[in-house]
């Protein structure tokens, strides 16, 4: 799998880093995920309080920006779904370039949203 990115096929501009940026943006690239990300938001904010640490609220944020920058581009996408599907594979070699590709998606979707 490569790993250039192909910026020109976004499905839709990279959202603010905001709560509600995210959410809207979630709703167009991967609409099935919103009761997910309400649950993990409530438990971040829960964890916030508990914790008297805004670090829950910020990882919950870059977790899902970084979700949300695979769905909106159909190069991570790809790369991601088909890592996914390969993590088990009877052959071992391709379950370890799965696990290598995976990685390589998360760290690349990640370096995205923090630039």
């Amino acid at each position: 799998m490569s790993t250039q990115a192909d910026h020109g096929n976004e499905l839709i501009p990279r959202p603010e880093l905001t709560p509600d940026a995210l959410r809207a943006a979630l709703a167009v690239v991967a609409p099935g995920r919103l009761d997910e990300m309400q649950a993990m938001k409530d438990d971040a904010f829960a964890k916030a309080v508990e914790w008297q640490s805004l670090s829950p609220v910020k990882s919950w944020v870059l977790a899902w920006a970084r979700d949300i920058e695979i769905a909106r581009r159909p190069d991570l996408s790809t790369r991601y779904a088909w890592a996914q599907n390969n993590l088990e594979h009877e052959d071992a070699a391709i379950a370890w370039e799965a696990l290598r590709e995976l990685s390589a998606v998360l760290d690349e979707a990640m370096k995205a949203v923090r630039e």
